[in-house]
């Protein structure tokens, strides 16, 4: 009797270790999703950004500050609409 209640024990610990050993520990993420940096991050060289242009469109400037009227120009007038008969 005592054989056989000492067999089922062992046989639910062994059960029992499988089951965490296949499963994992649920709770355990890597640094929680956060990016950190590398421990030699102060080895490294900084990188140079160039700072962006005030208008990132420069062909497109361009063509609008050719367009604009000139300081002594009038503005256009436009032209009235006229409905067809």
């Amino acid at each position: 009797m005592k054989k056989l209640r000492r067999w089922r024990c062992l046989g639910m610990a062994g059960l029992g270790l499988i089951t965490v050993g296949l499963t994992g520990c649920q709770t355990w993420t890597y640094s929680s999703g956060m990016t950190l940096p590398s421990g030699h991050y102060l080895q490294h060289r900084p990188q140079y950004i160039p700072p962006s242009p005030d208008f990132p469109l420069e062909r497109e400037l361009a063509y609008m500050q050719q367009q604009q009227p000139g300081p002594g120009a009038a503005p256009g007038v436009p032209q009235p609409v006229v409905p067809l008969p």
